[in-house]
């Protein structure tokens, strides 16, 4: 097959590149997930410690606020994605890779202070994040190991991530919690979704394209650990 290669590694998915320069992009993309990661927690260790993280989570969950912080979110999210792919810029992929970890760090707020002022809200915390940290070394392992393309996941994840929304919205809406099950199956969902960019890294991202692969990846560990927390709070209660 004679595939035309440009400087920006477009036109050939880091899986028909040579070895060394697939090695350098899987290392990058794990490497930028890291840095979210503790950009993140040091963004909310600062927040839950100072007087404007506490304001801003009570001005995120009174009346409907919460219902508008999540479609303001999704927004960000959106222009964040976009951002990450440039093609063009580089500062722009950083641009949407920062954005989407302070959008992460400021949605997060009112669920770690939740969990924050219980007597055993750290020991929560560390437990939530040994499990999501363990959950995700495991799915990686998975497709490092098998080699298997879960592309095939993309579509279920979309029509789930909708109707995971719509319950949501409801909730908010009609004043109901959704429980511990709905919590278990967003972590399943979770879980098929870091399957599916994991996938993605090694089957159909090009090799200049770690920035927003790192930011899929965090997206998703994100929403495990959401979700974690909630089950592991929701069992002291």
């Amino acid at each position: 097959m004679n595939t035309t290669y440009d400087n920006f590694g477009n036109g050939y998915s880091a899986s028909e590149a040579l070895p060394e320069e697939r090695a350098s992009f899987i290392r990058k993309t794990y490497l930028h997930l890291a840095g979210a990661v503790l950009i993140f927690i040091l963004m909310e260790a600062y927040l839950i410690t100072s007087g404007a993280g506490l304001w801003m989570a009570q001005k995120m969950t009174g009346g409907y606020s919460w219902l508008i912080v999540l479609g303001l979110f999704m927004g960000v999210s959106m222009l964040a994605q976009w951002w990450a792919n440039s093609q063009t810029s580089k500062p722009m992929q950083y641009m949407g890779l920062g954005l989407f970890v302070v959008a992460e760090a400021i949605v997060f707020l009112p669920l770690l202070f939740m969990a924050a002022v219980r007597s055993d809200g750290y020991e929560l915390f560390a437990k939530a994040g040994i499990t999501t940290l363990g959950l995700f070394l495991g799915l990686t392992a998975v497709v490092f190991l098998t080699r298997k393309d879960f592309s095939f996941l993309g579509p279920i994840l979309m029509i789930g991530g909708f109707v995971a929304l719509g319950f949501i919205v409801s909730g908010i809406v009609f004043g109901f919690s959704l429980g511990n099950i709905f919590a278990f199956v967003m972590v399943a969902f979770a879980g098929a979704a870091i399957l599916y960019d994991t996938s993605n890294i090694l089957h159909h991202y090009r090799p200049n394209q770690h920035v927003a692969a790192s930011l899929s990846l965090f997206a998703s560990v994100a929403l495990l650990f959401w979700y974690i927390l909630r089950i592991f709070m929701g069992s002291r209660d």
